[in-house]
């Protein structure tokens, strides 16, 4: 039974049209609603989804106002301007701040409950403004962050040692972008850790093997972005899972972005690191065992994206 669940989507362009898609799909909500300063092309995308098959999907989709963000149980936040061909996330944070200051606005005026689900980029910069913005209790504000880089890596890992995803196991944690951290020593294959399980079935795995993947798994939104001009179905998958573990209360484990508080010695700042996400949001941040090498490469990333918040504070 779907309930009374309820989510708006604040953004109605290929981003926020993909994931009101894969959750009507998903049957992850009774109503979504989308809005979009493009009142028209939301009203479109709303009829577009709510026109398929009923047995693939019964939520009802509509286009709304911020009023609509009365009483959800989940708020995505999709606007911005997207990256464009040549661009890093950090390029947006400008126009993409001014946006971000103007929607928080407009759902502080109706807000009542809720998680806030961020996805638009810089997703750590933004996650952190709209945390200070919403002035709510830490972790209720939270972004995809690494979500979506960790499932790039788990995808390339598993085609790598010709294995399902499903038996992969691993997290990239810190920005969401250039600074990224794969953090290979907590990496497993099988339960066995990659280093172990690679010698065991004599499968090269080296440094070498390492810093391809994660430099390819950097490169991958770029890549996408020259081939077909944006993403939006990775992202629209990973938030499905969030989603799920919100409103179903099926709690999961993800690298996602939310204000820090000293873990891993760094606080001030959002960054992604393993979170325990559940009907709250981020209920836990979990404080694993990280080499030395992977502990100053994230206080290191914290650093540089601390440098660009005080640009436009």
């Amino acid at each position: 039974m779907l309930g009374n669940r309820k989510i708006a989507i604040i953004g109605a362009g290929y981003v926020g049209a993909s994931i009101a898609y894969a959750l009507t799909i998903k049957n992850l909500a009774k109503e979504i609603f989308l809005i979009d300063i493009d009142k028209k092309k939301a009203i479109g995308e709303a009829m577009d989804i709510q026109h398929g098959i009923p047995y693939m999907g019964i939520s009802s989709v509509y286009a709304g106002d911020y009023s609509d963000c009365k009483d959800c149980d989940l708020i995505i936040i999709t606007a911005g301007r997207n990256r464009k061909m040549g661009e890093s996330r950090l390029d947006m944070i400008k126009d993409n701040s001014i946006i971000m200051k103007n929607v928080i606005d407009n759902i502080k005026k109706y807000y009542t409950q809720g998680v806030i689900l961020v996805i638009s980029n810089p997703v750590d910069i933004l996650t952190y403004l709209c945390d200070k913005w919403m002035n709510l209790p830490n972790g209720v504000v939270f972004g995809t962050g690494c979500l979506l880089d960790t499932s790039r890596t788990v995808r390339l890992v598993a085609d790598y040692v010709e294995l399902n995803t499903e038996t992969i196991r691993g997290y990239v944690v810190g920005e969401h972008g250039d600074s990224q951290i794969t953090l290979w020593s907590n990496f497993s294959v099988g339960g066995s850790k990659i280093d172990e399980y690679c010698k065991a079935i004599n499968l090269n795995w080296n440094e070498n093997e390492k810093i391809r993947i994660s430099k390819d798994v950097k490169k991958l939104g770029s890549t996408i972005i020259e081939n077909k001009g944006r993403t939006h179905y990775g992202i629209a998958t990973c938030v499905c899972s969030i989603a799920d573990a919100i409103l179903n209360q099926h709690p999961t484990i993800a690298s996602v972005t939310s204000p820090l508080q000293g873990e891993y010695g760094v606080n001030d700042i959002s960054l992604s690191v393993p979170s325990i996400i559940g009907a709250n949001g981020v209920e836990r941040r979990i404080e694993e065992k990280w080499s030395k090498e992977e502990l100053i490469l994230f206080k290191k990333s914290a650093d540089e994206l601390k440098k660009f918040l005080a640009d436009i504070r």
